[in-house]
């Protein structure tokens, strides 16, 4: 019984701690005058107020949509290297938009 409950906790230690390294601090910033609606599966669907920043933890390879034409559309993914940055979500989506539009032209 003692076995099983050391090796438990010691699995949960080990388990917390590489999804704690996996687990990216950064900042999604909206500069604009409208809310912006985001999809983040698994974790939560903000709007991001205007003028306002939303500190979030993230896994690596986690991805941000946000809603166009019906649609989800990927706007970023998170990579280690995203610690601590912060994300002009407003400046991404126009860029993503004019691609878009690029591609259906």
């Amino acid at each position: 019984m003692k076995t099983l409950t050391a090796f438990l906790l010691f699995s949960f230690f080990v388990f917390g701690n590489l999804q704690a390294q996996n687990a990216v601090n950064l900042t999604l910033k909206n500069t604009g005058m409208k809310s912006i609606p985001l999809i983040i599966p698994g974790v939560m669907n903000p709007n991001l107020s205007p003028f306002s920043n939303s500190g979030v933890s993230l896994a690596v390879g986690q991805k941000i949509y946000f809603p166009y034409r019906g649609k989800q559309v990927e706007l970023y993914e998170v990579a280690a290297k995203d610690e601590g940055k912060v994300i002009k979500v407003g400046s991404l989506i126009k860029k993503r938009k004019k691609g878009l539009r690029k591609i259906q032209d």
